[in-house]
């Protein structure tokens, strides 16, 4: 097996039932099992509890319980089932449908959604490590439309059941997404400056919303109704497009009846009220 790969089988003999589980959360947020007590300030051992998730200190018998402000909290589902699901997300390239979650873990949709919902955010919180660019940094922006299948007709009718997708991409770095309410030039603005440090240089179409970012920001201008965008580091939008249409197909790879409903899910969630509501990732 090449190192840094995890087969089905190793991942039955690392995590065979529910106290490996607890005790690897144990050892991520605690350190161990033999650490200093919280309540007697003496170093111990701590011994697991038989009917709950905790473990408790062999002097004073302080209950530690490692799933307490995880993901896991509160959460009837077995640990066992929880990084089963963390393991077919991590190992599947273009992500794992909530029904396929239910199939593999025999639990009902509502909760295989749940499980699958709380692990995105979770990782998109983990990716987030501050704006975008910097000094000799250079960011590409765009935004796009994703959702649901729309024929002639309906496109030339008012309405849609697309969603408006913006994104930015640091070449040769990060990856920042997230559903927008409008194109206006207050929203796609803020969002600019909220997520990229001022001096950047910023790849944009000739949409007028991106006009006053020439004021903080070293602007390069995209025409798309020229054949040829540039290349190297001259203005040019290559890794944002390529980008979102990856997204697109991992969302239908993962979701064959794509709707608005799922753009939030998988191109950004609202993190948490300190953190910008995007999701994150690396080229």
């Amino acid at each position: 097996m090449k190192p840094g790969t995890h087969t089905f089988k190793h991942f039955q003999t690392i995590y065979p039932d529910d106290a490996a589980c607890l005790r690897k959360l144990m050892e991520v947020n605690y350190g161990g099992t033999e650490i200093t007590c919280p309540g007697c300030g003496a170093d111990s051992k701590f011994h697991p509890l038989a009917k709950r998730r905790a473990y408790v200190c062999q002097w004073c018998g302080h209950h530690i319980y490692p799933a307490a402000g995880t993901i896991f909290h509160k959460s009837r589902t077995n640990l066992t089932k929880w990084f089963f699901a963390m393991y077919l997300m991590t190992s599947t390239r273009h992500g794992v449908a909530a029904k396929e979650v239910e199939r593999q873990l025999g639990v009902t949709y509502k909760c295989a959604w749940r499980m699958c919902h709380e692990l995105r955010k979770l990782m998109a919180s983990a990716d987030y490590s501050g704006p975008l660019g910097g000094d000799g940094k250079h960011v590409e922006i765009d935004e796009t439309v994703m959702g649901g299948y729309q024929s002639n007709r309906v496109r030339r009718a008012k309405g849609s059941n697309k969603s408006l997708v913006f994104g930015m991409v640091e070449r040769d770095g990060k990856i920042r997404t997230g559903p927008i309410p409008n194109l206006s030039q207050d929203t796609l603005e803020s969002i600019v400056r909220g997520h990229v440090v001022e001096g950047t240089t910023i790849s944009a179409d000739e949409w007028d919303s991106y006009n006053d970012l020439k004021h903080g920001f070293k602007l390069g201008r995209v025409n798309h109704s020229k054949k040829g965008m540039g290349c190297g580091n001259s203005p040019h939008q290559y890794h944002r497009r390529a980008l979102g249409s990856f997204q697109t197909r991992r969302a239908r790879h993962s979701r064959p009846h794509f709707g608005k409903t799922h753009v939030e899910i998988c191109c950004g969630v609202l993190l948490s009220p300190e953190l910008p509501p995007f999701s994150h990732g690396y080229v």
